[in-house]
């Protein structure tokens, strides 16, 4: 279905937070979820974050990179009644993207009753299949923009995410956001990335820009840390140094944002 221009200025302009459903509380308190996954929700916020994204339990979810499973543990149990839940692993045809597939893969085979109905694609350089053409109501990627720009795919990603989804359908993105007066070349080196790259990359593989969000912002983050966004929590690259500093600061300062295929 096709969304008139009219309704994306209407969005643009308002974007009314839904409810949760009602069994969100319960998936999100569910045993599928680590202890430690759950401490992050306070910087993570997944149900404000999904619920602006329009998620509902009938979709068709695409999300890119789900690495150790942290939205996995999420979406699977959410869509596996009613739609279809797709993680695209990173592969790329490297040693250590077979691995992240494989540990991915094994999450999944240990938990059949929350994971049995979730499918798996690759995702990388030059693996783009992330499901069939025109499928998917919804992509979702969360911080991981950084890491296709700077690997120098990134225009094929966002094609990527254009080819899968039905027309109507919605991108969503969450990525560590750099201050739009940073310089430019911080991006390649930072894990941040400029709203302002963000949708161009989306707005030249064809995608309208609907809304954003704050839900994700951490006014607290300076974004200009010798060794990036790694800095900070959850990775902490300095190891003990200033860890007491920058736990305080949280987690990164996130742009999210919504776009749809028209």
């Amino acid at each position: 279905m096709r969304f008139l221009p009219i309704v994306f200025a209407a969005i643009a302009i308002v974007a009314p937070a839904m409810a949760a459903p009602a069994d969100m509380a319960a998936i999100l308190a569910g045993p599928q979820r680590s202890e430690a996954n759950k401490a992050r929700d306070q910087f993570r916020h997944p149900v404000e974050t999904l619920n602006f994204f329009g998620l509902k339990p009938a979709m068709t979810v695409v999300e890119i990179t789900p690495s150790g499973g942290w939205y996995t543990e999420i979406l699977a149990p959410y869509l596996r009644d009613h739609g279809r839940y797709i993680g695209a692993g990173a592969f790329g045809g490297t040693e250590n993207g077979a691995k992240s597939v494989a540990k991915f893969k094994a999450k999944l085979d240990a938990d059949p009753a929350n994971y049995g109905k979730v499918e798996v694609t690759t995702f990388g350089k030059d693996h783009y299949d992330i499901a069939k053409p025109g499928s998917a109501d919804m992509v979702l990627t969360f911080r991981e923009i950084h890491n296709y720009v700077t690997g120098g795919y990134g225009p094929e990603t966002f094609k990527a995410f254009y080819a899968a989804l039905k027309h109507g359908g919605v991108l969503g993105i969450v990525e560590h956001r750099l201050p739009e007066n940073a310089p430019a070349n911080r991006e390649a080196t930072s894990g941040y990335m400029k709203v302002s790259t963000v949708k161009r990359l989306a707005e030249a593989a064809g995608f309208k820009f609907v809304a954003a969000s704050e839900v994700n912002a951490n006014p607290r983050d300076t974004a200009d840390y010798p060794d990036g966004v790694w800095t900070l929590p959850p990775t902490y690259q300095l190891g003990d140094k200033d860890r007491a500093k920058y736990a305080a600061i949280g987690e990164s300062d996130r742009m999210t944002l919504k776009f749809v295929k028209p």
